[in-house]
């Protein structure tokens, strides 16, 4: 089930809202629990076997690393979720490797991958590394800890909720009126983003990665580039706009997972503007863990470069996406010895189009795992400049000219200027911002409910992690 869909809208989140508000307080972590399996199951049942599992393993290892403090017990538990991850994740990835170096001729291992199994697992760890470093309390409740492993919100795609964040709410939160007004806002929002804005710019680049070698211009491709990084802005931080509007709507307030990253003026600022939540993660567990900044400067370029392979590593079972971490760890690296301090001395139009540019040439990169395999040469060549097809072409015209107003409108919105407009000449009108919130609100349902009935195309590229 996603958010977007229309069972979801009308049928399983008005029940799980009307349940969760007539069922006494002390009830609620439980409905939130058994319709956040509901939800998990409702497109794989099976796999509900592993989260089940997941929400024993690590609520139990949580009790013994609080009591304990076993650096043995720690590291069998993080190789139970790292081995959970691996082997559904990694394990065809891993025997392809072997064939291709070794030559060899095992079978490669396919197993269908656990939708979320990236983020949930993620979750788990941070969980329990807390535990055993005392930041926070093991959860003795197991309804409690079922629903902050499950909670349906952020199950899928995040964003990679920390216990600490959440762990008060989970006992003591008090649900407002405020909280949930708030979160339908922000929820509409965020349905808009994915339905209006990523699904649109999806099927451009379908259309150009599923093409022919002969519309490969390097106008084309990168065209197409362009509208994958606008696709994967909109579809993720759409997605993360509805699962944290959502937690409000049950009175839980996620960290942000986004902050406007098209408007950085440096690779290093984008990191900390995109996906906040693994970037969080991977600096507070595993940069740090290695030593951080803290040995050198060779220990910490070590560092860099190991978070970003393994950055690479857990967005897919792909070289593409190993090769995309390691361009970035290398553009980080690179900015962290001596580049920033240039940066710093040239004007911020400029910064900001080398940070684009970068940033548009990594989605390529990231999307060659979708590019037909006989259209991968090609691809590279058109955004190389060294295609057989030339600059441009007609092709290339139409595609612009039916989808440049497309363009200009996802490019303001990705700027922020438009939340900033509303933040400063109309939220402070509490009568103007509660009316234009519910004419607003009731555009984007109309509007995505439209739209959703009108086509088929409606994925969420985050499942796949």
């Amino acid at each position: 089930m996603v958010f977007s869909s229309l069972i979801f809208l009308y049928v399983f989140l008005p029940a799980v809202l009307l349940l969760y508000y007539l069922m006494p307080r002390k009830g609620r972590n439980a409905v939130l629990l058994l319709f956040s399996l509901v939800f998990y199951a409702w497109g794989e049942p099976v796999f509900v076997i592993g989260i089940l599992a997941s929400v024993l393993v690590n609520y139990f290892f949580g009790i013994a690393l609080e009591k304990h403090k076993s650096k043995g017990l720690l590291a069998l538990n993080i190789f139970l979720n790292l081995g959970y991850l691996a082997v559904f994740k990694y394990t065809g990835f891993a025997i392809g490797t072997l064939n291709h170096l070794f030559g060899l001729d095992m079978e490669v291992l396919e197993f269908a991958l656990p939708i979320g199994i990236s983020f949930y697992t993620f979750q788990a760890l941070s969980y329990t590394i807390d535990v055993y470093r005392g930041k926070v309390p093991a959860g003795k409740n197991i309804i409690d800890f079922g629903a902050y492993i499950t909670m349906f919100p952020q199950l899928i795609a995040g964003p990679i909720v920390r216990y600490q964040t959440v762990e008060r709410e989970l006992r003591t939160r008090k649900e407002t009126m405020e909280d949930f007004t708030a979160g339908i806002v922000r929820f509409a929002s965020g349905l808009g983003k994915k339905v209006l804005l990523a699904n649109s710019f999806g099927q451009i680049w379908d259309a150009v990665r599923k093409g022919s070698a002969g519309d490969m211009t390097t106008a084309t491709v990168w065209l197409a580039m362009l509208c994958f990084t606008f696709q994967i802005y909109f579809d993720f931080s759409g997605y993360s706009d509805m699962a944290i509007g959502l937690g409000r709507m049950f009175g839980f307030h996620f960290d942000e997972n986004f902050n406007f990253p098209y408007i950085s003026k440096s690779v290093t600022e984008f990191w900390r503007r995109w996906h906040i939540s693994l970037s969080t993660w991977f600096k507070e567990y595993v940069y740090i863990p290695l030593g951080g900044n803290r040995k050198g400067m060779l220990r910490q370029i070590r560092n860099i470069f190991i978070v970003w392979m393994l950055t690479g590593l857990w967005h897919g079972a792909a070289w593409s996406f190993v090769l995309w971490g390691v361009y970035y760890g290398i553009l980080l690296i690179i900015e962290k010895l001596f580049l920033l301090k240039i940066l710093e001395k040239i004007p911020r139009l400029i910064t900001w189009l080398y940070t684009m540019i970068i940033v548009i040439a990594g989605w390529g990169i990231f999307g060659l795992a979708d590019v037909l395999p006989e259209l991968k040469s090609s691809f590279v060549k058109g955004a190389l400049f060294i295609g057989d097809q030339g600059l441009c072409d007609s092709h290339t015209q139409y595609l612009l000219s039916g989808h440049i107003v497309l363009l200009l409108v996802a490019a303001v919105i990705s700027t922020g200027v438009l939340t900033k407009l509303v933040k400063k000449y109309v939220m402070k009108h509490e009568t103007i911002y509660a009316v234009g919130s519910m004419v607003y609100v009731a555009a984007m349902m109309i509007a995505s409910t439209a739209c959703i009935v009108a086509d088929t195309y409606n994925p969420f590229l985050y499942f796949r992690f």
